[in-house]
């Protein structure tokens, strides 16, 4: 007997019982859709707590003074480390495979406009900062060479800080006071979804060129250094080496991790992708729990049509029949059952992602727009690959036990069947 054969014997099989395995079918729908609903959910989930993490930007590293533990060159433990002007040179010289480096400062600055005055918190970087940072600029530019080199009083604005003293208003084009100094307004950035920071969101800060720090605070050296690596797989090389120039240049042991604060975003970035496919699998897991509930009724009304047939098996058998044979035309019945039901189950499930609403996660917190930073489920390639395993698993283990049965019948005990 070919496959072709077999399978048109399934479907006549599965026709001639429809109550029966329509209502087994229905409950192999159900758990195909709680499958694809909680896969949907657990991808978007991580994906959206993901892109809010890397809201501070893609592999960025963040290094600041901390305290020795070690005794290095006749210097005890204990000395405090603090930046200084020429460290962000050091190590942009010295380790050309570093993608961006860039000095910050971090600081709550007196902003006045007219006769509004607030306290922003404020950031003095240097240019590759923005594109480390994500920094994009929705109205006027970003900052350009020449407002470093020219020594330009210039601002940019996050669009909560911008709405904070202007209230509304344009701000690109406006002189602001800034500690009582005069700065153009340049820029304001996009509004982005930013879940994590060193010293409040984006949104919410102003961005001035480093050298603006010596007129605004009389200060040359930077708070902290943010750089980023050539590529991710190099960031605990880059945070070493990283460690290695500055310990030459501050007298520490570069082996002491104590030296300096280190914030390593990828490590992070690593262990919350790590955190969404244990989500994902835990997920995954239930919904198979669920879908394995449809696959004791598909595994009930196989048995149910072994022992029906009965007779039918033995004749098979007398006529020449061979046990995979048997077990082959069960397997199938069962597999055909399964996956029928998991071909309406599927487009129920990606019908029933579609009707359901956007749940919101950080849309409201950040103000996004068409729903941006939400958990919108979706079933995607992904989802719907992993859903089919799942079922194709269910299908086999739920067929394997009636088939085997069968195959195992004496063909006189089964001719003498009642």
């Amino acid at each position: 007997m070919n496959l072709k054969e077999s399978f048109l014997q399934s479907i006549d099989s599965l026709n001639r019982n429809r109550v029966r395995s329509g209502l087994t079918m229905l409950g192999i729908m159900w758990g195909l859709v709680t499958v694809v609903l909680l896969l949907s959910y657990g991808k978007s989930l991580g994906n959206t707590v993901l892109q809010g993490f890397l809201g501070i930007g893609d592999n960025v590293i963040m290094l600041w003074g901390g305290q020795t533990s070690m005794q290095s060159g006749g210097e005890r433990s204990g000395q405090k480390i603090k930046l200084r002007d020429g460290d962000m040179e050091a190590i942009r010289d010295a380790l050309p495979f570093l993608k961006a480096v860039s000095r910050e400062t971090d600081d709550g600055f007196s902003v006045k406009y007219g006769p509004k005055a607030v306290t922003i918190q404020s950031k003095a970087i240097d240019l590759p900062y923005g594109d480390m940072r994500k920094l994009d600029v929705e109205t006027g530019r970003f900052f350009e060479a020449a407002d470093f080199t020219d020594r330009r009083q210039v601002v940019i604005f996050g669009p909560h800080a911008a709405n904070k003293l202007f209230s509304g208003y344009p701000p690109v084009g406006e002189v602001v006071q800034i500690e009582g100094q005069p700065f153009t307004v340049i820029g304001v950035l996009r509004n982005k979804i930013q879940d994590s920071s060193n010293n409040g969101p984006d949104n919410e800060n102003i961005f001035v060129p480093f050298q603006a720090m010596r007129t605004l605070r009389n200060q040359r050296d930077p708070d902290s250094i943010v750089f980023e690596p050539s590529s991710a797989d190099m960031h605990l090389q880059a945070v070493q080496a990283v460690r290695s120039v500055l310990a030459e240049r501050h007298h520490f042991d570069p082996k002491d991790t104590k030296a300096l604060g280190v914030w390593d975003t990828v490590e992070d970035s690593a262990s919350l992708r790590q955190f969404s496919v244990a989500l994902q699998v835990l997920l995954g897991i239930i919904g198979a729990m669920t879908l394995a509930v449809g696959g004791v009724g598909v595994m009930n009304i196989m048995l149910v049509s072994v022992t029906e047939r009965t007779r039918e098996i033995g004749l098979l058998k007398a006529l020449g029949a061979r046990r995979r044979d048997i077990r082959r035309q069960f397997l199938l019945e069962a597999v055909t059952l399964t996956f029928l039901a998991g071909l309406v189950g599927m487009v129920v499930a990606v019908i029933v992602a579609h009707l359901i609403p956007p749940m919101p996660l950080y849309s409201e917190m950040y103000k996004t727009a068409n729903h941006e930073g939400d958990i919108i489920l979706s079933a995607s390639g992904s989802v719907m690959l992993t859903s089919f395993v799942i079922l194709a698993l269910v299908g086999i283990v739920s067929g394997l036990l009636p088939a085997m049965r069968a195959a195992r019948m004496d063909p006189v005990v089964a001719l003498h069947h009642e």
